[in-house]
C-alpha cells in the first residue's frame, strides 16, 4: 500500500525557481501526511501558454536546471517520488517534458509524444523514443502528459509493459471536461491500472484551467477528486490490484480478462500510418 497525492495548483508563469520552491513546501507538508508519491501538473515549473517559438524558448529550462536540482534534493531528504512537468530546452529543440524524481536516483525524464495545436505544444518536438515504464521503490510507474491520454494506445502500451500506476501531469483548459471527467476513468478501467491525473488551475495568458484532478483505481472507481480551485488530493493505493488483470464480477459466472482477451491478429490497422 502506498499513499499518492496530486497537487492541483496555479503556476508562476516563467518562474521555475518559485514554482520549485512551492513544490518543495508541498512535498514537505505531504511527507508529514505519509505521502510517498506526489504528482504536479504539466509544465508546472515553467508555465505553458505561449504564442510563439520565442515565447516558448523564453520560459523553457534545461533538464539540468537549479529548479529540478532543488526538487531532487528535497526528494532525497524526504525519501519521496515526485513527478512534475516543464518546458525543456536542449541545444537542438524544445520539448514538453516531465521529470520523475526519486530519492537516491538520478532524475528520469519523459517527453510528450502526442501534441495538440495549443500553447507550448505548437512549438516543441514530439518524443521519438519507445514508451517505457519507470521502476521505483514504490512500484512501476508510467508517465504520460495531457493529450497523450487521448489515443488509447499509449496507456495500453504502458500497461502491457507492466505499469501499475500511470500518472498524467496535465493542463486541461475549459473545453477539456470530457478528458477530466470520463476518459481518464476509462483508461484506468480498460487497462486495470491505477491512474492519477494532476491538472492545474488559474488563468494564464488568456487560458483558464479547470482542475478536476483525480486518482482512480483499476476498476474505474474514483478514489479522490478535486474541484476547480487549488487543492491537493490524497489516496491510498494497493498496487497488487493493478497486477491482477482478471476482473471477477461474479466468481465463476462473470469474469473477464483484460489482456488475454485481446486479439492482436485483428489490430493491424492500428499501426498503419495515415495520410496527413
Amino acid at each position: 500500500m502506498i499513499k499518492i497525492a496530486c497537487v492541483q495548483t496555479n503556476v508562476a508563469f516563467g518562474d521555475a525557481d518559485t514554482n520549485a520552491a512551492n513544490a518543495i513546501n508541498a512535498l514537505e507538508a505531504l511527507h508529514d501526511k505519509g505521502v510517498q508519491v506526489a504528482v504536479f501538473p504539466e509544465a508546472y515549473l515553467t508555465g505553458y501558454c505561449v504564442d510563439s517559438q520565442e515565447g516558448a524558448a523564453a520560459i523553457a529550462i534545461p533538464a539540468q536546471s537549479s529548479a529540478i536540482e532543488c526538487m531532487q534534493e528535497a526528494c532525497d531528504q524526504l525519501g519521496m517520488v515526485a513527478v512534475a512537468g516543464f518546458a525543456e530546452k536542449t541545444p537542438a529543440a524544445l520539448f514538453n517534458a516531465a521529470v520523475l524524481l526519486e530519492a537516491g536516483e538520478e532524475p528520469r525524464f519523459y517527453r510528450k509524444s502526442h501534441l495538440p495545436e495549443l500553447g507550448l505544444d505548437k512549438f516543441v518536438e514530439a518524443n521519438q523514443q519507445p514508451l517505457k515504464v519507470f521502476d521505483t521503490k514504490f512500484g512501476r510507474i508510467g508517465v504520460l502528459i495531457c493529450f497523450d491520454m487521448r489515443p488509447p494506445e499509449a496507456t495500453r502500451v504502458l500497461a502491457l509493459e507492466g505499469a501499475e500506476l500511470i500518472v498524467l501531469p496535465t493542463n486541461w483548459p475549459v473545453g477539456a471536461e470530457v478528458s477530466a471527467d470520463f476518459i481518464c476513468i476509462a483508461r484506468a478501467a480498460e487497462n486495470r491500472v491505477f491512474f492519477a491525473t494532476c491538472n492545474r488551475v488559474g488563468e494564464e495568458n488568456g487560458f483558464k484551467f479547470i482542475g478536476r484532478s483525480k486518482i482512480i483505481d483499476p476498476v474505474g472507481k474514483v478514489l479522490a477528486s478535486a474541484g476547480d480551485g487549488e487543492e491537493t488530493i490524497i489516496a491510498d493505493i494497493d498496487l497488487e490490484q493493478a497486477r491482477q488483470k482478471r476482473t471477477v464480477t461474479i466468481p465463476g459466472k462473470y469474469e473477464t480478462e483484460i489482456f488475454k482477451a485481446r486479439r492482436p491478429d485483428l489490430y493491424g490497422e492500428l499501426t498503419r500510418n495515415l495520410e496527413s
